[in-house]
């Protein structure tokens, strides 16, 4: 098998599990009340993922001069700020992103 045919099946089945895993609910409460476990979970969750990416951003962050630590921690207050002002996260990480790229070409 070729290289490019086992890459089309790998993307087509990685297609078909997202499709499934994205169908799936809809599938299971056709007919029924969603529990209200299941949408604490849906209320939760995104900030739980939220929090738990920034600790990953950080936690290799140096402490030792400040242009190590600075563009990191100024633009968690960028995305910070953002997301408390437009309840967007796509502009939250936007402006993140851009702010971190922006200071480590100045610092």
């Amino acid at each position: 098998m070729s290289n490019e045919m086992r890459l089309f099946l790998m993307l087509c089945l990685s297609g078909a599990v997202v499709l499934l895993f994205r169908a799936l609910p809809f599938v299971l409460f056709r007919d029924r009340k969603i529990p209200d476990s299941i949408l604490y979970l849906g209320r939760v969750l995104p900030m739980a993922v939220m929090g738990i990416l920034v600790l990953y951003c950080i936690k290799d962050t140096s402490f030792a001069c400040p242009a190590a630590f600075l563009p990191q921690l100024l633009s968690l207050a960028v995305v910070t700020g953002v997301h408390l002002l437009k309840r967007n996260s796509s502009l939250s990480i936007l402006a993140g992103t851009v702010c971190y790229m922006l200071l480590i070409r100045i610092l």
